[in-house]
């Protein structure tokens, strides 16, 4: 169970109900390995701040609408992109499209607006790419970031049949079901399936669900070992919420690094309007975390 929702912790980032102020997002794009990207850059300054979202989110999902781009803007230059397969980048329906591809998708936007090193803030899915990108390219990172997540320690058999399982339900127009069930919080009593049908429609939102499908089923070359995380240099924080059951797999890896950050929501969910981003407590950790750690980058 651990180590399934190890992996759970890297697929999901409903948008959140819960509207704060937000700050006006200028649409930027550009080419990355042929596929189009967009992203914003907002603030200014430095250190530079990359923000990854989760699964089936977008930059508005988990970083506007909670208010976590306003919340930093103020004293860091803010990045934030789409993920393949999201938002307003392109959407390919091959799995080959996704999974290190992603990772290297933010290498790729920091060469093009000449960044050489950032702290680098992952929510769920952006976990997993913060979790692989910080293993690749660590003379690029500064200080690493999980919200909701950690990063994916192994594929287990459950794992991948946890990933076709909800592929399948994406292609079959099924949406977002059986994560919605995997991510209730422990000890709540199952929503009706009229609601459950309501999140999955949200969830899915305007994204493609062939897209999503093949996003999730390249998450395994996302999978960093137990030595690769031993060795990592960087201040790491994860902030995670008391009722969101991907907690067991940041406490495992709190285990591993026992260096690592940890701010616990009391009450927060994974997502929705009870979801960590939508907290306050959630932009304070990530803000402070940040400014305690100011290292002004170098070409």
């Amino acid at each position: 169970m651990r180590r399934r929702l190890f992996v759970l912790a890297a697929c999901f980032g409903l948008l959140a109900s819960v509207a704060t102020v937000q700050t006006a997002l200028d649409d930027k794009f550009f080419d990355s390995n042929g596929v189009k990207i967009r992203y914003v850059d907002v603030g200014q300054g430095e250190p530079v701040v990359v923000l990854i979202h989760g699964f089936s989110s977008s930059i508005e999902g988990n970083w506007g609408a909670p208010g976590v781009i306003a919340a930093l803007e103020h004293d860091f230059r803010v990045v934030a992109l789409d993920c393949r397969g999201h938002g307003k980048s392109d959407k390919p329906h091959d799995a080959s499209a996704y999974g290190y591809e992603m990772v290297e998708d933010v290498a790729r936007l920091m060469d093009h607006i000449s960044i050489r090193r950032a702290h680098i803030v992952g929510y769920s899915m952006g976990g997993a790419i913060t979790g692989k990108f910080i293993v690749a390219h660590p003379d690029r990172v500064i200080t690493a970031v999980f919200g909701g997540s950690s990063p994916r320690l192994g594929w287990t058999v459950q794992n991948e049949r946890d990933s076709e399982e909800l592929a399948t339900s994406l292609e079959q127009g099924h949406g977002m079901r059986p994560l919605i069930l995997r991510l209730l919080p422990p000890g709540e009593p199952k929503p009706a399936d009229d609601v459950i049908d309501r999140q999955s429609q949200a969830s899915v939102g305007r994204n493609d669900p062939l897209a999503l499908a093949a996003a999730q089923r390249g998450g395994k070359q996302q999978v960093v070992t137990l030595g690769e995380v031993r060795a990592l240099k960087m201040p790491l924080l994860a902030v995670i919420g008391s009722a969101d059951p991907i907690k067991v797999g940041v406490d495992a890896f709190k285990k591993l690094r026992p260096d690592l950050n940890v701010v616990v929501i009391d009450g927060a969910t994974h997502s929705g309007a009870r979801g960590a981003p939508a907290r306050p407590e959630f932009r304070t950790a990530v803000h402070d975390f940040i400014a305690a750690h100011k290292v002004t980058p170098t070409m």
